[in-house]
């Protein structure tokens, strides 16, 4: 339940319900301070190795500031400073980085690196590792990267149903931090039916921040006859809330920014909800604060669920030159 009792709106007046925690988590603060910092430190050009996150907006600033995204390292010049994403690499990544000399800043998300060395510690352990993901997500392919021969990717419980493993009585699994909690419960269940002895990490994989706007979301589903996600399209903890809502009966939809908001959405609305995924700038949440106040959303509630105040340090290349 949220730290504060909110009233609900019962009246005509439309009524905008704001969640808080939303927008940037302390892994996406942190990732984007580093490429500023090099950047500053160091004057561009600085590579980006895929997005640093996953938001357009974000991006594009960065790029205006002097960085330069690429695909893959190859883009890079030899000897040339570059930055891992928050989203982490697999170490065939980090040895081409040492073979080409480049000058290598890691902003992968301490969390991320956290399921990582659990993936190398589960197989040295000698488990087979379960990983509970989206295949194409950057995060994933880091994580598989590990220990590509005794990882195995599911997304789905029939996934879990097809599932061969070389030995059931010594399985692990892990899970992308940025899933919803209510997809990973049927698929974990699955797994426990079908493999008895498996084991999950120590503490759970899904981050804090995805967790709390996921239970943001539903503490106000019941209030909100919409609720709208500020966030791109690629990015993984901005869709599940939108599905998170969907599972509450709530309709959802996802938006860059105040453009990509149909007013029809809003026809026949007298509650909207609003957050943001956890690499969205709180400018474009305040920006269509704005729109929705245009199209009469004159009240407005936040609504707090926890107080978040985790931070994370900056990686050790970037303290070593900031000294």
């Amino acid at each position: 339940m949220p730290l504060k009792p909110f009233a609900p709106n019962n009246g005509a007046e439309k009524k905008i319900f704001l969640l808080k925690p939303r927008g940037f988590c302390a892994g996406v603060v942190r990732a984007i301070d580093v490429v500023k910092i090099a950047l500053d430190l160091y004057g561009p050009p600085v590579y980006v190795r895929k997005e640093i996150v996953h938001n357009k907006h974000v991006v594009d600033e960065l790029r205006e500031a002097g960085a330069i995204f690429v695909e893959e390292l190859d883009e890079v010049p030899a000897g040339a400073r570059a930055i891992f994403s928050a989203h982490g690499v697999a170490p065939s990544v980090r040895a081409e980085a040492k073979e080409r000399k480049l000058d290598i800043i890691d902003a992968t998300c301490p969390l991320v690196t956290k399921v990582h060395l659990e993936a190398v510690r589960f197989a040295r352990e000698g488990s087979s590792i379960v990983l509970i993901g989206h295949k194409d997500h950057d995060e994933v392919i880091g994580t598989l990267g590990e220990v590509p021969d005794r990882s195995f990717l599911v997304e789905t419980v029939e996934d879990v149903d097809r599932l061969q493993l070389p030995d059931p009585s010594r399985v692990r699994y892990l899970t992308q931090t940025t899933l919803s909690l209510d997809e990973t419960r049927d698929i974990i269940e699955r797994l426990k039916e079908r493999f008895p002895l498996i084991q999950g990490p120590p503490a759970q994989d899904i981050c804090y921040a995805t967790e709390n706007r996921q239970m943001a979301v539903k503490a106000v589903s019941q209030f909100v006859d919409l609720l709208l996600v500020v966030g791109s399209q690629n990015s993984s903890n901005s869709k599940r809330l939108v599905e998170v809502a969907a599972n509450f009966g709530v309709r959802s939809f996802l938006v860059n920014d105040r453009g990509d908001v149909d007013e029809a959405w809003l026809e026949g609305v007298r509650n909207v909800g609003l957050t943001a995924g956890a690499s969205a700038p709180e400018h474009l949440v305040l920006e269509l604060i704005e729109f929705l106040r245009e199209l009469g959303f004159h009240r407005m509630e936040e609504i707090e669920l926890v107080d978040e105040d985790v931070r994370f340090s900056l990686p050790v290349e970037l303290t070593v030159s900031i000294r």
